[in-house]
């Protein structure tokens, strides 16, 4: 991987490694999500988590933009990120620092060993949103990785992972198999056409061992300003009949994008 390169837009700057944008940062503004996966990261955290601080684990963490936007809309909010990658971290915090009172801490370590080591119900939200190559790694999508998460989760937890899948959704079907047994209740979010299956895009999973208010996440969704649905668990089983858990022994990373060299902003 290479280093690092920020690309500036007045106060807007993204995050580029390998020709990739990354993350979007707004210094001015940190409550300006850009890409569109972000946004519905935060939909859904809005939409299902109470009002006021978070103890929040996040998996990967590159620009940190989601970090920032909770300790902007959730000032206290104790939170650690899970970022194997020390160059890229040291280069952000020297490109785009952090804000003051903040409660973000890094540890450089990747998203399976991180999680290990933290203790049983200490996050209220855990956030995967980690990539090598593009791509979500293998040890990050099976049946034993979410148990993982689930015993870090405090009652009433959320789970949010940025997935990503081609027409058919067949990884992801496999990957939210997983997180419905360990975990119970299970949803997605994303954009209509990726959720219809027109186009490779993200989904964000969404799941916990307590019922998804899903009443509030749909409201949210259609209140959202990208044209963004709402699959639950049935839904996805019924699209995708048989999916099976991954394996670690069977784990797949997501599928290559489509389209790769020079990023495009979406």
């Amino acid at each position: 991987m290479g280093a690092a390169e920020f690309e500036r837009d007045g106060s807007l700057v993204t995050v580029v490694l390998d020709g990739q944008g990354q993350s979007a940062v707004d210094l001015d503004d940190p409550a300006r999500l850009e890409f569109e996966y972000v946004q519905h990261l935060a939909l859904c955290v809005d939409a299902l988590t109470s009002p006021g601080p978070l103890r929040v684990t996040h998996v990967g963490g590159a620009g940190l933009t989601l970090p920032r936007w909770v300790h902007h809309t959730r000032p206290g909010s104790p939170q650690i990120v899970l970022e194997p990658d020390e160059a890229l971290t040291d280069a952000v915090r020297r490109e785009l620092p952090l804000p003051r009172g903040h409660r973000i801490r890094v540890r450089a370590v990747d998203g399976a060993s991180g999680v290990a080591a933290i203790k049983d119900d200490s996050a209220d939200l855990v956030v995967v949103d980690a990539y090598a190559g593009g791509r979500v790694p293998a040890d990050l999508v099976t049946g034993a990785w979410f148990g993982d998460v689930a015993r870090v989760l405090a009652p009433g937890g959320v789970l949010l992972a940025n997935l990503a899948d081609e027409p058919g959704m067949r990884h992801v079907a496999r990957v939210l198999a997983g997180a419905r047994e360990a975990l119970g209740h299970v949803a997605l979010v994303g954009l209509h056409e990726v959720l219809k299956g027109r186009r490779f895009g993200n989904l964000v999973l969404v799941a916990s061992e307590s019922p998804i208010a899903l009443y509030d996440l749909r409201r949210a969704a259609a209140s959202a300003a990208l044209p963004t649905g709402v699959m639950t668990g049935d839904e996805v089983a019924r699209k995708v009949p048989g999916a099976r858990p991954f394996t670690p022994q069977d784990a797949q990373p997501s599928p290559v994008p489509p389209e790769r060299g020079a990023w495009r902003r979406r």
